[in-house]
């Protein structure tokens, strides 16, 4: 599972890619859950409405898709799935386009990725703000974020946070100072010189490693590592399932260095003007994403290998949002 694409150079070859392609969804399949209002979708609200959700092609925005299009139909709503468009930039645009009418996107991706920011806002309701102002004239709506922030950090296993009892990443600076040798870092390419990526993690810090203390290596590579203590300490997304599976320790940011890329709907504008009730009925859905819901519904795709869609369904039923 990865985490939104996050630099300007993929968005301008998504772009370019749209331009010579079209956005790239497929025609689409209807949504048949037979799903009834549960604490989500009472009156059915949206009967007689015929929504489109999409999403990227990721795990968790697999699930996240599936979400949307469960509690629409619970709502009473005829729903087609686009859902697994590859790269953000696709989704986006059929979003913005009118082709698709919601998804679950991340507002550092919107902020940074679609809207050309280079500096992340601290603050991750002013940066919700700051988007949903910025996409207002672009024919996109945003509704209130969720708590689940698919953003990066650095994780240990579970005997290394016993042995040295680092929680947070000031701790892991300490560590480094005290123990240089200690503090072996793994991660991909890209993260080991972004600027929001571990060089500006050492500055903001006040870490000094070693060039030998770091490995560059694939994304999926390192959490196995990690577990094996192969590096004492490993970039990982906070939201990723194998965080749960392989009992990794993830260390806070207390700085609040890394952007944040909380996950929000965002809804086609004339879409929410004709059907303001879609927020009603996704309010308590979002409002229940967390990293730790995230972690574990990834994992029940990533690490067991259930349907995204089945694992979304049994989730909104779980949590009495809808009934089967």
């Amino acid at each position: 599972m990865r985490a939104a694409p996050r630099t300007k150079a993929l968005a301008a070859l998504a772009v370019a890619l749209l331009t010579a392609g079209g956005c790239g969804l497929t025609s689409g399949s209807p949504m048949v859950d037979d799903v009834k209002p549960g604490t989500v979708g009472q009156g059915r609200p949206l009967d007689g409405a015929k929504l489109t959700v999409t999403s990227k092609e990721f795990t968790e925005q697999l699930i996240l898709g599936a979400v949307l299009g469960i509690a629409f139909q619970a709502a009473g709503a005829d729903v087609l799935d686009r859902t697994g468009i590859q790269g953000s930039i696709g989704a986006r645009e059929a979003v913005k386009g009118g082709d698709a009418d919601a998804m679950y996107e991340y507002t550092g991706t919107a902020w940074i990725t679609y809207q050309g920011n280079s500096k992340p806002i601290t603050d991750p309701h002013e940066q919700w703000q700051a988007v949903r102002e910025a996409d207002a004239e672009n024919g996109v709506s945003w509704l209130p974020p969720a708590a689940l922030n698919n953003t990066y950090a650095l994780a240990t296993n579970a005997a290394n946070a016993g042995k040295y009892g680092t929680k947070t990443l000031t701790d892991v600076a300490a560590l480094a100072r005290k123990d240089p040798k200690a503090v072996t870092v793994c991660v991909e390419g890209e993260f080991a010189n972004r600027a929001d990526g571990l060089p500006g993690m050492q500055k903001a810090y006040g870490m000094k490693l070693p060039a030998g203390n770091v490995t560059q290596m694939d994304t999926g590579i390192i959490y196995t590592q990690v577990k094996k203590g192969s590096c004492t300490f490993g970039e990982v997304f906070t939201t990723d399932g194998r965080i749960k599976a392989m009992r990794l320790a993830v260390m806070e940011d207390d700085r609040r260095f890394f952007p944040n890329y909380n996950a929000a709907p965002e809804i086609n504008a004339k879409t929410l003007k004709k059907h303001p009730e879609i927020a009603e009925v996704l309010a308590p859905v979002t409002k229940k994403l967390t990293n730790a819901v995230a972690r574990e519904l990834n994992a029940k795709v990533d690490v067991d290998g259930q349907d995204p869609h089945e694992v979304a369904k049994d989730w909104m039923v779980e949590q009495g949002f809808v009934k089967e």
